[in-house]
Parts: structure tokens; sequence; C-alpha cells
């Protein structure tokens, strides 16, 4: 049987790490850690609320390349050749490797589309943006090998109103509130149970150096510089999460992982904060896990993005997550600067999922 958090017992969860957690006044939030959201500016344009329109250029849902109708493309061994309207398809991206998962429920392969998209809002396919095999890229999430508790639960936050994004030029989260706001209770049931069946493997290499590859800033992704101008720059005090390959990102390639770039030291850091909390905060083990994959509905933090985990512990310090359960990180995160979000991402992208 499934086990399920009650309001009262995340409250008495919440208020006993609170009590176990060092007794420092709550650091102010900084800004932006920009490197977690795929830029390199601070978004000091936009009002609040006000989002990109769906599609814009610069934006997570931009589509991919020239979408033209006529060249064909192919992975070796792999279903298709596909043009690059069909692997950017909203209502039914290319499948490279059907093998590699389950079947695809309709609102994962298909999702739903409107026969009046200014009444009803279109849902797009879930396989669109976080992939098939449910990996995703670092400007969503890899959803994949989480409970199921947790993913609906996640699903209803965005439905409700409780799950934001501190940087408003991220399209893709307004388009979750919209999609999860459409969706009933059975469509997310069965996206849920698609992708928590699907197993977490590795995705992400973590390197340890001084500097990283030089790096453009698109649709909330940093992609390497080829060509003129490529090349390396110091990496500071940030993380650079790139595809392996750009063309492979651009095609949806859904067996070619990402590289992330930290700081020298910061795994390191970031396994103190982790593991003991380091005098600052209480350890992340004591509810996600010894091994950090999860306990029961607390999701698993092994092996994940370090640009998702970035971006999820800011919206959570910050105000911006407060679902059901998101009592249970606020004493957790209230000493963290972002200098500590970092090691903590980096880290955590460091473990086997």
């Amino acid at each position: 049987m499934t086990q399920r958090f009650t309001p009262i017992a995340i409250t008495a969860a919440a208020l006993l790490i609170a009590a176990n957690s060092p007794s420092f006044a709550a650091a102010a939030p900084e800004g932006l850690p920009l490197w977690a959201w795929g830029v390199t500016t601070a978004p000091t344009t936009m009002g609040p609320g006000e989002v990109l329109p769906h599609g814009a250029p610069g934006s997570a849902t931009a589509p991919i390349g020239n979408v033209d109708n006529k060249e064909k493309i192919s992975i070796q061994g792999a279903k298709g050749p596909f043009t690059r309207y069909e692997i950017g398809n909203r209502f039914g991206p290319a499948d490279w490797f059907p093998q590699d998962h389950p079947v695809m429920p309709e609102i994962v392969h298909h999702g739903r589309q409107s026969k009046d998209e200014a009444k009803t809002p279109p849902v797009w396919a879930c396989s669109l943006c976080h992939m098939p095999n449910g990996k995703g890229r670092p400007e969503n999430a890899n959803i994949t090998g989480l409970p199921y508790d947790y993913f609906v639960r996640q699903m209803l936050d965005f439905k409700e109103g409780r799950r934001k994004t501190s940087d408003n030029r991220k399209t893709n989260t307004a388009l979750m509130i919209v999609f999860a706001q459409q969706m009933t209770r059975e469509e997310i049931e069965e996206a849920a149970r698609y992708f928590t069946a699907i197993p977490s493997t590795p995705w992400i290499k973590v390197i340890e150096s001084d500097t990283a590859p030089k790096t453009n800033a698109r649709g909330g992704v940093f992609h390497t510089i080829t060509g003129e101008g490529a090349g390396t720059e110091p990496l500071g005090n940030r993380i650079v999460e790139t595809p392996i390959s750009s063309h492979d990102f651009e095609i949806r390639h859904p067996r070619s992982g990402f590289l992330a770039y930290v700081p020298k030291g910061s795994v390191k850091k970031g396994e103190a904060l982790v593991t003991t909390g380091g005098g600052k905060t209480t350890a992340c083990t004591v509810c996600h896990g010894v091994d950090l994959r999860g306990l029961g509905p607390i999701p698993p933090l092994a092996g994940r993005s370090p640009s998702y985990a970035g971006r999820a512990l800011y919206d959570m310090k910050v105000g911006n997550r407060t679902g059901e359960w998101s009592p249970l990180m606020a004493p957790v995160l209230a000493n963290l600067n972002n200098d500590d979000i970092l090691a903590i991402s980096a880290y955590l992208a460091s473990l086997e999922p």
C-alpha cells in the first residue's frame, strides 16, 4: 500500500526538523543564481507575473532549429528517420527508442489538442519536454523514479497555483501551470504511473574544474560554442550544465546526456552539507534517505540535474513553492546561501541515481 502523508503528519515533521535545526537567524534572500536558470542576465525588465509569449525566441518553448518538413534526420539504430517538425511536434514528438520505456499513455504521448485554444488551452505531450523516457533536460526536470504520491502532489501544486518560478522569464513553468490546470485527475495519475515506473539511470557527468567551455544561453540551457569563438573561460562561482552533444540535444536524442562543470571543492562542500548539515542545516539524508534515493513519498535527490536542484532549492527558500509538503523544507533552507545551494546541487548531481 502506498504510504501517504497527511497535513498533520507533515506539519509535525516540519516542527521536528525545525527543532533540530541550528538556531541561526534566517539569511536574507540573495539574488537569483543565474546558472540554475540557464541565463546570464537578471530578470530586471519584466513585471510581476509577466512571461515571454509561448514559443517566443529565447523562451524554453521555442521550436528547435529549422522546423521544415523536408530534411530527414536519423540516429543509428533508432526508429525514424524524422523531420525536425516531427521531432518537435508538440502533440506527438518523435520517439527514437520506443523499446527504452513502457507504452506511453495518451496524455504523455500526444497530450490533448484544443478546437478553440482561446477558450480551452491545449495540453502538450508530456514527452515533448520530459522526453518519452522521462529523463528531461536542464531547463525542465528528470521525472523518472519519483514516488507516485510526490509526482501527483507536485502536479496538484501547479494546478492550485502553489508552485511558481523565481524568474518570470521561465516560460515552461508558466506552461506547466496551464497544463496542470487543464489536465484531469485521471490524466495526472496516468502520467504519474508512467513516469514513476521508469527507473532513474545515470544522465549527468559532473566535472570539477576551474574552467568551462564557452557557452551561449538559449532557452534556459547553456550550449557549448563550437567553431569561431569556441574555447574555455573561467568557471567562477557557477555551474555550467551543457549537452554532451549540441546536435543530439537539438534532435532530442534520448540517450545523449549532459556534462556539469562545477567549481573545484564544491562536491566535497556539498557532501558535508547534505550528509551532516555542516553546522548550518539539517542533513538531507534525514528525510531523503541515507543513499538519497528517496524515502516513502519523499523524492530521490541522487543523480538529478544540478540546474533543476538549484532552482528547486532557491524557489522553496524564497517562498515560490508553497505546497502541502513545503513546510518540511523551510527550516532546512533558512540558513543556506547561494554558495551552499550550488555546492549541494553539485554533490547531488555527482551521485549514482
